[in-house]
């Protein structure tokens, strides 16, 4: 992994505290049944969402990621290589959650810049500086299998619906056991990165990483183990 750029133009204007990891979590509550992932920044988590570029291709995202060690097949995807990563992302140019209504005014085509989560399947990808990239297929590809709730690209990528909640300086997303097969004994680290949308130049991937912010373990080693607590309902 080590092809990850973390050398970013101090004139970006995204490479700020709002990015700046502090702390990573992910928390199983026994008793109800479901994950909190957790990402603390020094600034204020969430605050800052992408200026508007006017249309998709050259779209750019912003996300707070949860890299894991979970299999893709967990979360629905059939069995391929690659990191499966939670992604909460925020882009105003274009809407990827046809199913979710984040802004809650009965549109639903509308609020691509609420943030959200994705999971996605990420690749080594030297074609950009970030290093990594959303893997894509060629949609007459019969072996890929998505989940029901994917938004229709020709990526790895799913729009399951998780609450997420930003304040102050985190920004968490809650998990039901059953949306990742009870699975709950996982690895995982946080990222904070620069994306990019394209679907003019073919040499380039469609969704890639130019440029990473903050990496929780600085090397995107996965070394974080999920923690129990437990919340009981009376």
């Amino acid at each position: 992994m080590a092809i990850i750029c973390t050398t970013v133009a101090q004139t970006d204007p995204y490479n700020t505290d709002n990015f700046a990891i502090e702390n990573v979590t992910v928390t199983h509550n026994t008793d109800l049944n479901l994950t909190v992932w957790n990402i603390t920044v020094k600034g204020q988590a969430g605050s800052q969402t992408p200026t508007l570029n006017g249309q998709l291709d050259g779209a750019p995202v912003l996300g707070y990621v949860f890299p894991t060690s979970l299999s893709p097949t967990v979360v629905g995807f059939n069995k391929t290589d690659g990191i499966l990563a939670l992604a909460l992302t925020s882009h105003p140019d274009f809407d990827d959650t046809p199913l979710w209504d984040e802004n809650k005014d009965n549109k639903y085509d509308n609020d691509g810049v609420i943030w959200h989560p994705h999971w996605v399947v990420l690749v080594k990808d030297e074609r950009v500086t970030g290093g990594f990239s959303v893997k894509q297929f060629k949609k007459a590809d019969t072996t890929v299998k998505l989940p029901p709730t994917n938004p229709g690209m020709p990526m790895y990528m799913d729009s399951p619906g998780f609450s997420v909640i930003t304040k102050n300086n985190t920004i968490q997303v809650i998990i039901p056991d059953y949306r990742i097969q009870n699975t709950t004994d996982f690895s995982f680290d946080a990222v904070t990165a620069f994306m990019k949308v394209n679907t003019s130049n073919e040499n380039l991937p469609m969704l890639g990483v130019y440029n990473v912010y903050s990496i929780a373990s600085g090397d995107l080693s996965l070394p974080y183990k999920v923690e129990k607590s437990t919340q009981k309902i009376d």
